[in-house]
């Protein structure tokens, strides 16, 4: 992995991705006791940063092996990003999604026209799963984050940051990323460190599922000790990956974990401050922002918030307990 992969996916996404503004307020602000700026991938396309990597690994493969077909799995943003990078390429695409994942993401998957396919997430072995649909139909895996192309597509987030963060006079600040298996974070990371090294990337988990912050602690990878059983479900997987964790452990600065109970909190300041709508894994950044304002150095912090695609009746939880 390095910046000229994903420099080469902004050129293949010019034009495609939305570049996502960089949002403030001051009533944030004062909560943070700091400047708070918010990178708002929750209104790119499909409503999170995914399609950014989507399209770069759909778009990076040979013409044959694209038309044969793709699959992936996800518990709703990758599988979007993908499905939709699949049909305006016009491949066909399987999604292998767990069976608890939110409905709007699963319906949303199938109406951008993939084939979604449920597992137990308990029980079954998606990547065992992925690899037989995959064998048996000739489908080419585009795994969620630990794959170079998604990770290079991701990254773009953070060439736009670095732009935005210099046009704000921010030249030395954490950037906070909601992490899952740290395919956002590691391109975002490899990003700053070329465009913008006053910049530091800090990986931010829900309580519980903070395998990426226990690695980086430990230096080497650690596992969850669950798969399921947080509001958080974008962010949830068993362990960071081979190819993310290595970038992160050079590269970031400590983890941070948030509780459950902060990420709606921030949800519902996002909405009410910002006009934008943020599922939980995708609102625990700005969370980390916000409620943990000594774990981040300087008078300025940005946030990246990864994605919007939440359930109705999580919303208005969020909504009827903090707005």
């Amino acid at each position: 992995m390095n910046i000229d992969m994903i420099e080469a996916a902004a050129e293949r996404l010019n034009g495609i991705a939305v570049r996502t503004p960089l949002l403030s307020s001051p009533f944030l602000d004062e909560i943070a006791g700091r400047r708070v700026f918010v990178k708002a991938e929750c209104l790119q396309h499909t409503g999170s940063f995914k399609f950014r990597g989507g399209w770069s690994a759909v778009s990076a493969l040979p013409p044959e092996d694209r038309a044969q077909g793709v699959i992936a799995f996800s518990s709703g943003n990758h599988a979007q990003g993908v499905a939709l990078a699949a049909r305006r390429h016009g491949a066909p695409c399987v999604i292998l999604m767990p069976a608890d994942a939110p409905r709007v993401k699963i319906d949303n998957t199938r109406a951008l026209g993939a084939e979604v396919v449920l597992f137990d997430r308990a029980t079954g072995d998606r990547d065992a799963i992925g690899a037989a649909l995959a064998e048996d139909r000739g489908l080419t895996l585009i795994k969620p984050f630990d794959e170079q192309q998604v990770i290079a597509g991701q990254g773009t987030t953070g060439l736009e940051i670095a732009e935005q963060a210099a046009a704000e006079g921010v030249t030395e600040a954490d950037v906070l990323i909601c992490c899952g298996g740290g395919g956002l974070t590691s391109g975002i990371a490899l990003a700053l460190e070329a465009k913008a090294p006053g910049l530091r990337a800090r990986p931010v988990e829900p309580e519980g599922f903070d395998d990426v912050k226990r690695s980086l602690a430990s230096g080497g990878i650690e596992r969850n000790n669950r798969s399921s059983g947080s509001l958080c479900d974008a962010i949830i997987t068993p362990s960071p990956g081979q190819i993310t964790f290595p970038i992160m452990a050079r590269l970031c600065g400590p983890g941070i974990a948030v509780t459950e109970g902060e990420a709606l909190a921030a949800m519902a300041h996002a909405f009410n401050r910002l006009h934008v709508v943020l599922e939980p894994g995708g609102a625990v950044a700005l969370a980390a922002a916000l409620y943990h304002p000594t774990a981040s150095e300087g008078d300025a912090v940005i946030a990246v918030a990864s994605g919007g695609n939440v359930d109705p009746d999580v919303f208005r939880m969020a909504l009827d307990r903090y707005a």
